[in-house]
Parts: C-alpha cells; structure tokens; sequence
C-alpha cells in the first residue's frame, strides 16, 4: 500500500501539485479541508467530539471565547463582571448582534440576540437527554428555575451556588453558544442539521458523510482593521476516510489544510526531527504548537475489585517499575517524529500556567530504578511476576509494543490486547480492565480539567475518573482549588495534586501532544490555540 501511494504521489509531485480549486466558477474563495472522522451533529449541545466542535465553532458564539493565546475574550459579551464572593457573573451584551436569517423569523430576516437567548440557551443544557453539558453546570443555583437571568434585553447573570474559580473558561465551551427558541423547537431533533447560530459562516448543505458546506454570513458582528469579517466566501468539508485518499487531496491542492499526526503521512513529508522536508518548504506551510492532551497508560486500582487484588498492579513499587521502565524521549522521537514532549513532569500538560517541571519531577528512563524496585517487591529481576496485559487500539499498537520491548528487558512481561476504540472504551468506563492506553483533552483550559479525573466523587462509569483513584490528600487539595481565587495559591495545589499523581502511581504519563498541520501556501490567517480550536473567520486565500 505504501508503494502504491508513493507512485501516485510521484505523479502528483511531478504535475506541480497545481489545482485552480481557489477559486469556485462565480470567483468565490472556498476553504476547503476533509474530516477523516466526520460530523454528527450541528448542535452546539452536542459539541463533544473534536469534529463538531470544529464545524460548530464556525457558526455560533457564545458570551465569551478562548483567543490564541488561552485568555477568555469578548464574544457577544462586551464586558463581564464576577463578584466579590465569586457567586454572580454579569453580562454585559452587544446589542448589535443578529441570528443568521431564517424563514422562523420575522420577514426572514435574522433578529437580534437578547439576554433571554441565553436564558433558553443554558436552561435547555440542563436537560441530560438533550445534552452531556449538564454536569459543567453543577454549580448554577438553579433550585428555584432562577440560575440564569435576564435582567435586560442587553444584561445576562448567572448565579452559582458557589464559587468555582474555572467557570468563566467553561464557558468559552461551544455547548455555551446563543440560539433561537423558535428555531430550535420549530425543527425539533432535526435542528441538528438545520442550524442557526449567530457565527462568522452561516448553514448551507450537509450531504451527511459526503460533503457539508458553510457560506459567508454578511451580518457578521465582527471586523478587523475596519473590513467585516470573514474574509472567506464559503468553507467546504469533506468526509474521505481513508488517509491515503485523504492526504492525496492535499498533496492535488483540493483540500487547503490537513491537520493530525494520523492524517499526515509523515514519513514521506517530514524528516525524522518533525521538520518539513527541504523539498517541500515552499509548497506547504508546517504549523505546529502544543496541544493540551496528555497521553497515558492507566492502572485501575480499586480494592473493591477481585481483579485487582489479584493482580501485580495492586503493588506501588511495580506501577513505579514501569513507569521508569522505558525512555519516553525516544519514543516520541523515533514514533512521533519529535511531534509531542515526553510526560516527564506530571500528568498537566505544558501550555497550562502551573506546569513547572522544577517542581512536578515526574519519571525518566531510569534500569538501576527498575531493578531496584522489582527487588522491592519481591520479583528480583522480574521473576515470579505474572505477565501484565496491555489493552490499547490498533492506533497505538505500535506504541505498545515499544513499551512491551523495553520492560521486557527488565522481566516485565506484557501481553498487548487490541480492542476496537469502542469496546474499549466501555470497558474501561466500566472498571472491567487492569492497564490501557489513554489520553485526555482539557475542555477548557483550566489544571482542574485534568485533575478531575483522578477526584474520588469522579469515579467512573459515572465520572471520568477511569483509575479509580483515591487519596484523602488529593480531593482535599482538590476541593480548595476550585473556590481559591488567588491565582498563584491554586497553582501550587494544582502542583501538589500532581506532584501526588507521580508518587503514587495510578498512571503512566507518556507525552504530551502537539499539534501538526500542512497548509498550503496561499493560505494566510489560519491560526489557533493549545486546544486545536481553528477559528476561519480571519482565514484569506489568495488565487495560486
């Protein structure tokens, strides 16, 4: 298969790699990308998976947004005020936002957002069967159906129960966007695909599984340097699965943007640093930035479970064993081309202002550890130790086995177990195995987010605390950061919490992500921030 692309790939290269696709046949720009995985919703309160937060974001706001650089900015809210006890949030509205034209609408033209939008917008997250949000509102003091309040047409509060220091980066979350009652209800279950934001592109065709295609929304609220924007006329998306095809595209100057380690065939474009290969530096631009993801292998220790009390995991000094057992900087050189940083100052990520690898030491690759360690246990170089199963996908097999190769050295046996990513999934959200390959992607840009999955009430199926972690120390450092509203206080739990993790082992870190994307040349304004959101409405393309 690799030859074959690599043919096809000589021929595209050798034609230029030319395409007139910059410009549709009436002259509009088109920005053009493929999602391998697809979209399944257009419903801001389905905003789970990357894919529709992505297409979502292009045609809704919310009150606030997360900018380039994690700082929570204006959206539809001018200004804000929090109190003085951290329990109200006021919004202060632009009065001249209006909702894309809609036939449910007046004249069908697009009316104006008031404060009331809000009030129907938050107050229909809380319903759990219309979406997953319903816990991120946990602390909204809405016993008496007053959480939300519209004290004008333009002033928009929220009361909370008490104070939750993450919660105004929660709401720069697409589920928080504005949209029409009437609307909504008018479609019912079919809003999904009939959607009507307020964002920079407005709904235009969605040919599930094929193509979804966005246009231009002249009554955009926003400018820059005095022009409305967006620049661009329309963005088109496609839904090739396979990632030969896909990249194929790319390599035509069909598509103008393919982002992803797994959509990139990097073996033919990059060079073994992670850089762009010298004869492609100048045909395509390279972005990379972190990403706040984490990567990790996690052990499920939980004494109330017969598995558990059974198996070699149960022991601290072999969790330790394994995580000091393999070098992660060459596996992320020689796997992931450089792409990513090696996990070794804790679970948070870099990107996030307490990471500080001074005072979160995590694991490094260290054998005379190891040895000791299984000495410490009672398996002197490994023997008497059970073998240990791995379950992970066929993603990240290759991973797996490099891991399963070092340990082996030390007399850690592993036994790889490749699942499908849903049966997997489930079954490590029901506690039914021992050690499996995960990541973690923060929501909103706060430690808390990652954190939360090692808080003993987070216990999953429930949560998503998938270890079943649990330490008295922890959840008490826990629940004081998130009412502590001095800045550099919850950075130093956030670190003790941290700091904890790497101690008593519930988890192997094993890098933290970055993000790759190739752009082609005459795409300019492209741009986004360690959550991977790609926002288009700055994005200019220029005729090749």
């Amino acid at each position: 298969m690799k030859k074959s692309f690599l043919y096809i790939f000589s021929i595209v290269f050798a034609a230029g790699c030319s395409s007139d696709g910059d410009k549709t046949s009436d002259n509009r720009t088109v920005f053009k990308y493929n999602d391998m995985a697809g979209v399944t919703s257009l419903d801001p309160a389905a905003a789970r998976t990357f894919e529709n937060i992505l297409a979502v974001n292009q045609l809704y706001n919310g009150l606030v947004e997360m900018n380039d650089s994690l700082r929570v900015s204006p959206s539809i809210a001018k200004t804000w005020n929090i109190s003085s006890d951290g329990l109200t949030y006021t919004f202060n509205l632009n009065s001249g936002v209006t909702f894309h034209d809609h036939q449910y609408f007046e004249n069908g033209k697009g009316r104006i957002v008031t404060a009331k939008d809000f009030v129907y917008s938050f107050n229909r997250l809380l319903d759990p069967k219309v979406s997953s949000a319903t816990t991120l509102l946990a602390y909204v003091n809405n016993r008496n159906g007053n959480g939300f309040e519209a004290a004008n047409d333009s002033t928009f509060i929220i009361h909370l129960d008490k104070p939750f220091t993450p919660f105004l980066g929660i709401l720069t979350m697409k589920y928080f966007s504005v949209i029409p009652q009437e609307v909504v209800e008018g479609y019912g279950e079919d809003f999904r695909r009939n959607p009507i934001g307020t964002g920079p592109f407005k709904f235009k065709m969605w040919n599930e599984g094929s193509k979804l295609v966005f246009v231009k929304n002249e009554n955009y609220f926003e400018s820059e340097n005095g022009s409305r924007l967006p620049y661009l006329d329309a963005v088109s998306i496609s839904f090739i699965k396979d990632k030969e095809t896909s990249f194929l595209e790319f390599l035509q100057g069909d598509v103008d943007m393919v982002s992803g380690i797994d959509a990139i065939n990097t073996d033919e474009v990059l060079t073994v640093e992670g850089k762009l290969k010298e004869k492609y530096q100048g045909m395509y631009k390279m972005q990379t930035q972190p990403y706040l993801k984490t990567d990790y292998l996690g052990f499920l220790i939980d004494d109330n479970l017969p598995q558990f009390k059974k198996s070699p995991l149960k022991l601290k000094a072999i969790r330790q064993a394994i995580n000091y057992g393999f070098d992660r900087k060459k596996m992320v050189m020689y796997l992931r081309k450089n792409l990513g940083t090696p996990a070794t100052a804790g679970f948070i990520p870099p990107g996030l202002p307490s990471f500080n690898s001074s005072k979160v030491k995590g694991y490094d690759y260290n054998p005379d550890k190891v040895k000791e360690l299984l000495f410490l246990a009672g398996f002197p170089d490994g023997k008497g130790l059970p073998d240990i199963s791995l379950a992970t996908t066929e993603q990240y097999l290759e991973l797996a086995e490099y891991i399963q190769s070092q340990l082996a050295e030390f007399g850690i046996k592993i036994r790889i177990d490749v699942q499908k990513a849903s049966v997997l999934s489930d079954a490590i959200a029901n506690s039914k195995i021992n050690f499996f390959r995960k990541s973690w992607v923060c929501d909103y840009p706060d430690e808390e987010n990652f954190l939360s999955l090692f808080y003993s009430k987070n216990w999953s199926p429930k949560g998503f605390n998938y270890t079943h972690y649990s330490n008295p120390q922890f959840d008490i450092l826990y629940e004081k950061s998130q009412s502590e509203l001095n800045d550099s206080i919850r950075y130093d739990y956030y670190q003790q919490m941290d700091q904890l993790l790497i101690d008593n082992a519930p988890i192997v870190p094993l890098y933290y992500d970055q993000v790759v994307r190739l752009v082609q040349n005459n795409i300019s304004g492209l741009t986004s921030n360690s959550m991977n959101l790609l926002s288009l409405k700055r994005v200019k393309k220029l005729a090749k």
